[in-house]
């Protein structure tokens, strides 16, 4: 009998290793893909149009700004601060992710291997089957989004310079320790604490962190803050659907494979996803009498947001529950507690992230903690016999470590955040001067997101002074590159 010949696609070779499934390959890149295209062009969209138009140019640019200082940074010293070798229980060996012969490797999370309390191996060492490359970008578009959704809360009025020293910092001193602590072998990752895709590691520390960012920042001018709409309805649909459909990258790829858990968890982000905007809509009809556009949009990312870190633990029925809360809850912080409660009231967060991503990530994980399932669970997690709270015997505890793993990102990220905002404030202002303030783009960049007035004809303020927005301008457009 003829020995069986393995198809020439299959076969091994210097690119393809025996340890390479080019089916987890392609996932994972288009995953990663996906979750890059939320923040550029998705959130680069978003904050541009979202805005009111004098601040068009600017808020789209702090997106774009962040992700390219993300990747650099990522690949010099972030990405092993967050998946490499321990260092401290919750953070891990600074280096670069750069050289041939670490990227072509097999991927591998060298702290992941959990143990049990004797000493015997519980769950091995994560390895995907693909090279460290690819998991190194994967992870970088999440590094780069967590700064970007921070970015929300500082609008309309942060010193584009203080920016470009915040990201960094940011990034180095707090993003990697929520990573390492609960994704890259640390020590929230070793107790058990269910975060699936960044309910906590992304969206708690954002929305915490930019609540935090914009108190030391200080506020909008005042007729900013009573008077601030969008500028392009219809473009902040557009930029609100790419994060939306980019979310089946970024809940999708965190099983670091294509697998029957992969499809569980893009199911259920759209499923909680569609319930919590349809809640959030019914809510404004029902209390403002219309329905808002704005609110749906915050409505389908507080779904988002709440169903990350359990995507691919709970089940479908638990992702419509958590859909309605995430609808409801948030709603009631912003249009309500917000109005009612002084601190909320005296901090200026732009976009309200610290309700639509610190509130819904909190929300996320300890329905997590509540609703996973347990064959679901191990699936994913390296905790074994792990439950969520009504499925009893370790549920009720599972609860608790949600409740004490948020925390924890809660402190640091307040701690952290008001280090690095005093520290840069000793060097560079916070906060734009009130010129250019008054002024937005075209102080700040030279620079605005609409030519209102033909081609080639110079400023005259008699005709261009004053813009629907309010808008004052009191000198002639300047920069880089002109159309005279």
């Amino acid at each position: 009998m003829a020995a069986s010949v393995l198809p020439s696609a299959y076969q091994t070779s210097a690119s393809s290793p025996d340890w390479l499934n080019k089916g987890d390959n392609a996932w994972q890149m288009t995953s990663a893909t996906l979750v890059g295209l939320q923040s550029v062009p998705g959130l680069v969209i978003l904050y541009g149009s979202i805005v009111k138009k004098k601040w068009a140019v600017n808020s789209a640019f702090m997106a774009l700004y962040a992700f390219s200082a993300v990747v650099i940074c990522w690949v010099t010293w972030a990405y092993k601060m967050s998946f490499g070798e321990e260092l401290l229980p919750f953070w891990g060996k600074a280096g670069p992710a750069l050289g041939q012969k670490f990227l072509i490797k097999q991927a591998a999370l060298p702290a992941s291997t959990q143990y049990h309390s004797n000493g015997e191996v519980e769950t091995a060492m994560i390895t995907p089957f693909y090279p460290m490359a690819s998991m190194v970008w994967f992870q970088c578009v999440f590094a780069a989004i967590a700064v970007i959704l921070l970015a929300g809360s500082l609008l309309g009025r942060m010193n584009i310079r203080a920016w470009m020293a915040f990201v960094p910092l940011w990034l180095t001193f707090s993003y990697t320790v929520g990573a390492f602590s609960l994704w890259g072998g640390g020590f929230l990752f070793h107790w058990g604490v269910m975060d699936y895709s960044g309910g906590y590691v992304i969206h708690l520390s954002s929305g915490v962190a930019g609540f935090t960012a914009a108190y030391w920042v200080g506020p909008r001018l005042t007729i900013d803050r009573e008077r601030f709409p969008p500028n392009n309805v219809l473009m902040t649909l557009a930029g609100a659907g790419l994060l939306w459909m980019g979310w089946a990258g970024f809940n999708g790829g965190d099983p670091y494979s294509a697998n029957i858990d992969s499809s569980m968890a893009v199911l259920n982000t759209n499923i909680c996803a569609a319930t919590s905007l349809l809640v959030w809509t019914w809510l404004d009809v029902i209390f403002f009498g219309k329905p808002s556009v704005i609110g749906a949009v915050q409505g389908m990312i507080t779904g988002l947001v709440c169903i990350t870190p359990g995507a691919g633990l709970v089940q479908g029925w638990a992702a419509i529950i958590m859909g309605i809360l995430s609808g409801s809850i948030p709603w009631f912080t912003m249009m309500v507690v917000h109005k009612r409660w002084t601190l909320l009231q005296q901090v200026d967060d732009t976009l309200g992230v610290f309700h639509t991503h610190a509130v819904a990530g909190y929300l996320g994980g300890i329905l997590t903690g509540l609703f996973a399932e347990p064959t679901l669970c191990s699936l994913f997690l390296p905790v074994t016999n792990s439950r969520g709270g009504i499925y009893g015997g370790s549920g009720g505890t599972q609860i608790l470590k949600q409740i004490v793993g948020g925390a924890f990102i809660i402190g640091w990220n307040i701690v952290s955040t008001s280090i690095i905002c005093v520290v840069i404030g000793l060097v560079i202002p916070l906060r734009m001067s009130d010129e250019q303030l008054l002024i937005g783009d075209d102080a700040v960049h030279g620079e605005e997101a609409y030519a209102l007035w033909g081609d080639g004809e110079k400023y005259d303020g008699t005709k261009h002074g004053f813009y629907s927005d309010d808008t004052t301008h009191h000198r002639p457009v300047s920069g880089a590159t002109q159309v005279l």
